[in-house]
């Protein structure tokens, strides 16, 4: 196999990778909002006194997991379409 082989199939391999590790981000991020949710409402379920802090504490919580599924998708993401 020759080089210029070699470097094309490792450019489609890098590709899939950055396609791969986008749709892991994604999918990670909606497991850990999840769990986020169903911690929260049990938390409330057991002490509905301070829901409000709870909720408060919910939504940043799943807003910063958001961010960074947002960041892991877009690195995946750029690896497809960079090269």
């Amino acid at each position: 196999m020759s080089i210029i082989n070699t470097i094309v199939l490792l450019g489609d391999m890098a590709k899939a990778g950055g396609a791969v590790g986008a749709g892991i981000a994604a999918l990670a991020a909606g497991i850990g909002v999840g769990n986020i949710g169903k911690g929260a409402l049990e938390s409330i379920a057991r002490q509905p006194e301070v829901a409000g802090d709870i909720r408060s504490n919910m939504i940043l919580a799943a807003a910063l997991v958001e961010g960074v599924a947002l960041f892991g998708v877009i690195a995946g993401l750029l690896a497809v379409v960079a090269q």
